[in-house]
């Protein structure tokens, strides 16, 4: 037998591993351990002009530590709201840049609230733990608050929207946040009259 490897052997192995990696790389879909699909933002940021702004948005459910909560209860407020799974990476990623931006503007009345859905509230509340979540999250496993949200929708997980003090989505992220990006779309959102 000879040790030397042909090159046609060489060029095949590296066509099926190609193609293996292929199968590995991001086509915009992906999966989580549970089966669900989702379409991964790249962080696109839109902001919509007041004029323009659709809303205001209703929406209720229950936070993960058993207390009702709703958006109309919120108008008044500048409201960041997150979409999340305890399954998404960057979802985990995000999270400690969402606690940060949370911390910092709460005094000034600005509210944060998750919306967990496609995941159980085990994982939800084990998620909040882990990453020492202090804003409410509501689990949502029937998607009832996204679809809340027609007029600008969330499409993509995590994606986080700013509501401004009448309840309209001023901003859509979609994708992953960073505090950088995220606290002065809040900021600006917040010094709005």
């Amino acid at each position: 037998m000879n040790p030397r490897v042909s090159p046609l052997r060489v060029a095949a192995g590296a066509v099926a591993l190609c193609g293996l990696l292929a199968g590995c790389a991001e086509t915009g879909a992906k999966g989580d351990p549970g089966g669900n699909r989702f379409i991964s933002g790249d962080g696109n940021v839109q902001k919509i002009p007041a004029g323009e702004r659709k809303g205001p948005q209703s929406a209720s459910g229950t936070t993960l530590d058993g207390k009702p909560v709703s958006l109309a209860a919120l108008r008044g407020k500048v409201t960041v709201v997150n979409f999340w799974a305890s399954w998404c990476a960057p979802c985990r990623g995000e999270a400690p840049s969402l606690e940060q931006v949370h911390t910092e503007t709460k005094a000034s009345g600005v509210e944060f609230l998750g919306v967990n859905f496609k995941d159980s509230p085990q994982n939800a509340r084990a998620f909040d733990r882990r990453f020492k979540i202090t804003y409410p999250s509501v689990f949502d496993g029937s998607g009832q608050i996204g679809l809340a949200f027609r007029d600008v929708p969330p499409n993509a997980i995590p994606s986080t929207l700013i509501l401004d003090r009448r309840g309209r989505v001023a901003v859509r992220v979609i994708g992953a946040t960073t505090y950088s990006a995220l606290k002065p779309l809040v900021t600006a959102v917040a010094a709005e009259k």
